[in-house]
């Protein structure tokens, strides 16, 4: 800091905390200089004024999230259980499933390399050729959900019956699955995905396997305890294998998703409450069966082939999985169908284990999903293994199909 000695108006010397020496006098200057200073008149040490300055008050902002402010998908579960949104319990299920999904995504990398290309050579409870990941995929995430010890009942695609978790590591959430949608893009290093569905608490649905008298009616308890309507979910998600690896989910209070950096081994927070598009161009139907359609759809999908009022028709998207499908419209917006035929008189999708949980996504997001007639949340399930034809999407795009089934 500078200070300075005046004296009238006639001198005036600058001292500097930097220096011991006074500039431009000399001690023995100074010592002459202050002589001649007329009695009565005295040097004072003045400050300098400081510039004018503005007191703006602080607000309290939340910090700019920048690359090193990450949210991984742990921390983000435990702020929702603190928010009373889940609980611990089910917290450490998706925490499970998550892992089972990291497993899956580096065994899809490396398939081609360690040989789980190609079929298992048999046959699972919808009719498929199981191939090698689908068998090994549905291991990992049984695995990983008995070892959570917090379900009570897993149900897979890829098994005969509901299954209940023995006791010992038995707890109370219902989560059906399938473990790789897609698998037919395995071989060819396409987008697949896992699909999962939990469900509240319910009764117990242990199976004494040393009584097998009670091995039958033990299954039909699994069974009704799993067959309960889309809208009785808690938490629905997929997680996508493609370029990225990305987790999606919802607890019922909007779509959330988490890609995983495979600097840190992490699924971080990359889509907050995502938002499906009010309307969208692109359309996703296998038209391989466009003959086996009825007319009703054969002339929606007439009217959508032709340009628009931009001089533009719908594009045609088709991955043949319907997690990538998914992921797409609800970034992107659009529309979703597998429709019944003549073929398949109720469709070819599973509603325990595809159609419900994917609807409830869609449904969080603000987008809209239908049998063609109904709800897809609504349909209480008959049995395990049941299909259903679906339609789901952007709410503008859904709704017009609807005048053309109507």
């Amino acid at each position: 800091m500078v200070q300075a000695i005046s004296t009238s108006s006639c001198c005036s010397i600058l001292f500097s905390k930097s220096h011991r020496s006074i500039s431009p006098l000399s001690p023995h200057n100074l010592l002459r200089f202050n002589h001649r200073i007329p009695a009565g008149l005295q040097c004072k040490a003045v400050e300098s004024p400081l510039p004018a300055t503005t007191v703006t008050p602080v607000q309290n902002k939340e910090p700019k999230k920048t690359q090193f402010a990450l949210e991984n998908l742990t921390s983000w579960l435990l702020k929702q259980e603190l928010a009373g949104n889940i609980d611990a319990e089910l917290t450490i299920v998706l925490s499970s499933i998550s892992l089972a999904c990291k497993q899956i995504a580096s065994l899809l990398q490396r398939s081609s390399i360690i040989n789980l290309t190609g079929g298992q050579g048999t046959v699972n409870i919808q009719g498929e050729d199981q191939k090698k990941l689908d068998v090994i995929s549905n291991e990992l995430f049984c695995n990983c959900l008995r070892s959570s010890g917090r379900t009570g009942i897993i149900a897979s695609e890829e098994e005969d019956v509901p299954v209940a978790v023995e006791e010992t590591y038995s707890g109370n959430y219902i989560v059906v699955f399938d473990p790789v949608d897609g698998s037919a893009n395995i071989d060819t290093a396409l987008t697949t995905g896992s699909i999962f569905g939990i469900y509240g608490p319910d009764q117990q649905c242990l199976i004494d396997l040393d009584d097998t008298s009670m091995l039958d009616q033990a299954r039909e308890k699994c069974i009704i305890n799993v067959c309960q309507p889309g809208k009785n979910l808690l938490v629905a998600g997929y997680c996508l294998y493609s370029s990225s690896v990305v987790f999606t989910v919802s607890l019922g209070k909007g779509v959330f998703a988490f890609t995983l950096d495979p600097t840190y081994g992490e699924f971080v927070l990359t889509h907050e409450n995502i938002k499906i598009p009010e309307a969208g161009k692109i359309y996703s139907f296998n038209e391989g069966n466009h003959d086996l359609w009825d007319e009703k759809l054969k002339n929606y999908l007439g009217h959508i082939r032709k340009p628009g009022s931009d001089g533009k028709p719908y594009s045609g998207r088709y991955i043949g999985c319907l997690v990538g499908e998914i992921h797409r419209m609800l970034l992107r917006g659009g529309i979703y169908g597998n429709p019944k035929n003549k073929n398949s008189k109720n469709g070819n999708l599973r509603l325990l284990y595809e159609c419900a949980p994917m609807s409830f996504l869609i449904e969080q997001a603000g987008g809209i999903a239908i049998d063609g007639e109904q709800r897809i949340l609504d349909i209480i399930p008959e049995q395990v293994p049941q299909r259903t034809p679906i339609f789901l999407g952007s709410p503008g795009e859904v709704q017009k199909l609807q005048k053309y089934l109507a």
